[in-house]
């Protein structure tokens, strides 16, 4: 889990959870605090009295309690991983990459809105700013149309020229497209990457969902832009499935959206490097954990704990 702004991170937010208790802890112990902690209710008044007036004890400090909640709450802080990002963040974007896999079946290509298709699958691209961006189609099979590249010229040009017979074979077999994808990205030895669907929905069952949970697994992500029906097809002609489409991206950890309103998923594609790459369980490479220097800070009102009196 990771909570940035900007080029400011959090790379353990749950330790927040910490603040608290440490706040409870410090406030008992301050409303339970006494020079002489129990013993005053435990002994005489006048015994006490005596012995106090004679120097045979010696009251406590309630300044321990307050530098013992000070330097917990600094060891709380610190476990939360505030952190900035590396000045050299960006030489990892070749770590991380964006693979979209166009469905160009039957109820995509002549069903849908192909244009409307082929403008979405540009926005994604360019929402992955300097990043590598590959392209994979499919339908009864699948294709790498274009491999990882940095030249959207080029993309974009094989992008505008798909149309309903760019995939020879029939059918509607989106498994193939997502197991092509996470092969592509472990061929490359990528650590964050989205990978993004455009489909319509239709052929989604048990293999295509084991294919985005191994995309989760390797700790990249399952991002979907949903095609509806445009024009009627004959009879018995497959159905536009959003419902399936949802839970095929929640099965690997992503988001849907419809391709007249992509922004959630565009945003999330278009996440900083760093951002995706903590994610990824990476952030060590594109954030540096400032904790240990808070950590030295708590040291100082825990030295207070030690101290000893004459």
């Amino acid at each position: 889990m990771l909570a940035a702004l900007g080029s400011f991170a959090l790379l353990r937010p749950w330790w927040f959870a910490a603040l608290p208790v440490v706040v409870l802890l410090a406030l008992r112990a301050a409303w339970r605090a006494a020079p002489l902690g129990d013993w005053a209710r435990a002994v005489d008044p006048g015994l006490m009295a005596h012995l106090a007036r004679t120097g045979a004890v010696l009251g406590g400090r309630r300044q321990a309690n307050r530098a013992a909640a000070v330097a917990a709450g600094a060891i709380a802080l610190a476990l939360t991983g505030p952190a900035v990002e590396r000045q050299d963040g960006a030489t990892f974007r070749n770590l991380d990459e964006t693979v979209i896999v166009v469905d160009l079946s039957r109820s995509v290509a002549e069903g849908g809105d192909l244009r409307a298709v082929r403008q979405a699958a540009a926005a994604v691209a360019e929402a992955a700013g300097t990043r590598a961006v590959s392209l994979v189609v499919y339908a009864g099979d699948a294709y790498l149309a274009s491999s990882p590249t940095t030249d959207r010229d080029s993309l974009g040009t094989t992008l505008f020229a798909l149309d309903a017979d760019t995939v020879p074979d029939r059918g509607s077999h989106p498994e193939r497209g997502l197991a092509l994808a996470r092969r592509t990205l472990a061929e490359a030895d990528v650590v964050a990457a989205d990978v993004v669907l455009i489909s319509d929905g239709d052929g989604i069952g048990e293999a295509a969902t084991r294919e985005a949970r191994g995309i989760a697994e390797r700790g990249w992500r399952l991002q979907a832009l949903f095609v509806p029906a445009d024009k009627p097809l004959p009879p018995g002609s497959p159905k536009h499935d959003r419902a399936a489409l949802d839970a095929l991206a929640r099965a690997g950890g992503g988001i849907v959206a419809d391709i007249a309103s992509p922004g959630p998923v565009l945003d999330a594609v278009g996440a900083g490097t760093a951002q995706h790459l903590a994610a990824g369980g990476y952030g060590v490479l594109a954030y540096a954990d400032l904790g240990r220097w808070l950590l030295l800070i708590a040291a100082l009102p825990a030295l207070v704990l030690f101290r000893r009196s004459a």
